[in-house]
């Protein structure tokens, strides 16, 4: 996608937003959701990058037919709410009862760095605040976190709906780090394609929230002093699909609503790589810091550890 269209779409974005409020079928609502409340929107027919229509909905299709049963066997039933005619350029998470809603709109399909892989990881994030478990938002009892339904997306779902080919054009930061993290092809490759949607979907954040470039080899340094429930920065949000990608728990290990370290990656459980990321994310008072973990391990552990660390950094080029 050239740039010029970007900004020719944030333009128009602005005019619209000028021009008064969304039409009536956009959705305005305050429900989990893939990007914070915008007001721009792609009206069916926009001639630039993206999805068709027949792609949009063999995505949800697929979801649909992955993850009914999942959601079934808790007690669930799942809707995918397709609107594919709604310039909407979000998608959003509803409980209703039983219905574990997600709405997918045409307006996000239709943004020009939106890929069919990265449209997967939007429905991937909204199925993560139904099912992505620990840390919740505060004050619900059943929607995961902004930064854990990112998670989620790359950890569990992205793995389930995504064939076990690579896609083009990986970058070779994350394919490195992919390589060095599992050993079968299938998992490898799975690795790369949620690393590559990760970026798709986090380069459409970053355009969105005008702030500066994002890569795999430069991961946001900051840490909270508190659980951050909201929207990550662009840079956070790559690194949390990233390190999603990468943690090498089985896909069938379930991830819980209270206990962090079950169907994930955490230093408690001796993994250095695939933690959700610092930016976003407060552990428990019982997890080791990075710099406490040869205390915590046997020097067999260490020397592992740091044969791992040593082998990622190559990954990100000796940073």
């Amino acid at each position: 996608m050239m740039k010029s269209t970007v900004l020719s779409l944030l333009a128009a974005a602005m005019l619209a937003s000028a021009a008064g409020p969304a039409s009536a079928g956009s959705v305005q609502k305050t429900f989990p959701s893939f990007l914070p409340e915008n007001t721009l929107q792609i009206p069916v027919g926009f001639s630039a990058a993206g999805l068709k229509e027949n792609e949009f909905n063999q995505v949800l299709d697929r979801v649909q037919a992955v993850y009914g049963p999942i959601v079934a066997a808790k007690g669930g039933q799942l809707v995918i709410e397709r609107n594919w005619d709604d310039p909407t350029v979000n998608a959003y998470a509803t409980e209703d009862g039983k219905q574990w809603k997600i709405s997918m709109f045409g307006g996000l399909a239709r943004y020009p760095s939106i890929t069919r892989d990265a449209f997967y990881l939007v429905a991937c994030h909204e199925l993560g605040h139904h099912l992505g478990g620990s840390p919740k938002i505060s004050g619900t009892d059943w929607a995961t976190n902004e930064g854990g339904a990112d998670y989620y997306s790359t950890l569990k779902c992205l793995r389930r709906v995504l064939p076990a080919t690579a896609p083009d054009g990986v970058d070779p930061v994350a394919a490195k780090a992919c390589d060095a993290s599992f050993r079968d092809r299938a998992s490898r490759n799975r690795c790369k394609a949620s690393a590559m949607a990760g970026f798709a979907a986090a380069t459409l954040f970053q355009q969105l929230s005008q702030t500066g470039p994002i890569s795999f080899a430069t991961p946001d340094p900051s840490v909270v002093a508190a659980m951050d429930d909201s929207h990550p920065a662009a840079q956070c949000r790559l690194d949390t699909y990233f390190q999603g990608a990468l943690c090498a728990k089985p896909v069938d290990q379930d991830v819980s609503n209270t206990d962090p370290n079950a169907g994930a990656c955490t230093r408690k459980q001796r993994f250095a790589v695939g933690l959700r990321p610092r930016c976003w994310y407060k552990p428990p008072a019982d997890e080791p810091a990075a710099l406490e973990l040869a205390s915590h391990f046997s020097k067999k552990d260490v020397e592992g550890i740091q044969a791992r660390l040593e082998s990622l950094r190559a990954a990100f080029g000796g940073k």
